[in-house]
């Protein structure tokens, strides 16, 4: 039996990684702009080659992402609709009672952690967080990009808005993906020193077992009835 389990396909992990140097373009120009008068942003923006370029970087990187976002969208959304692949980020009831179940075992109240599916409640909080944010950093994005053609069908008020709204759910983006991400993905007791997977694309069982068991039960039992289809085909 193989000791590891493919969890992240070639193009989800593609995908990661474009979004990881993305959200790190746009965070270190961004900020270099937002917090201009700090040494570090006036060295950064120096470093860089000015503060023209540190739009234009800005700006790329932005429709880059864009872009990124509209096509993993669409393929997530093919993938559910074609029956690919199950909607496994959608949250559910059982995900609040997970919560729950795993808050009572952490206090240790209760035993018995809670069983995973593919994804757990705070990989979906996560994920969502970045979906919603990202429209959001995408539509203010847009409209500070053209302001022009924006006030042609908006108020002018809008523009102040969308510049305070992208200043500051980019913060409130990079201290997630600091505090929230990097622990769960490298300092968690469960992954510390570092999760792997979504670089390598596989997990041991053992891990799968213990963190993910519904996901894990349901592969096996896959499996199973994947091998009893061929023996009965077999002449």
């Amino acid at each position: 039996m193989n000791e590891y389990i493919v969890r992240f396909s070639v193009r989800q992990r593609i995908e990661h990684f474009s979004v990881m140097i993305l959200f790190l373009a746009l965070g270190l120009t961004g900020f270099a702009q937002k917090f201009v008068d700090s040494p570090w942003a006036i060295w950064t923006i120096n470093t860089i080659g000015g503060i023209d370029r540190v739009r234009w970087l800005h700006r790329a990187a932005g429709v880059m992402f864009t872009v990124f976002a509209m096509v993993h969208i669409s393929i997530a959304l093919f993938m559910v609709l074609t029956r690919r692949s199950r909607p496994s980020m959608i949250a559910s009831r059982k995900d609040f009672q997970d919560a729950i179940t795993q808050l009572r075992y952490y206090l240790r109240i209760s035993d018995n952690p809670a069983r995973f599916d593919r994804f757990d409640y705070r990989q979906k909080f996560e994920y969502w967080g970045m979906v919603l944010g990202g429209m959001l950093m995408i539509a203010t994005g847009f409209m500070l990009l053209y302001p022009v053609i924006v006030t042609r069908l908006l108020p002018g008020e809008f523009i102040p808005v969308a510049r305070v709204a992208h200043s500051n759910e980019g913060l409130l983006a990079f201290l997630i993906v600091i505090i929230w991400h990097i622990f769960n993905a490298h300092l968690s007791p469960e992954v510390f020193p570092f999760d792997p997977s979504i670089f390598t694309g596989k997990v041991s069982r053992e891990y799968m077992e213990k963190e993910h068991p519904l996901e894990y039960a349901r592969i096996m039992r896959e499996d199973e009835e994947k091998r009893e289809a061929e023996t009965d085909e077999a002449p």
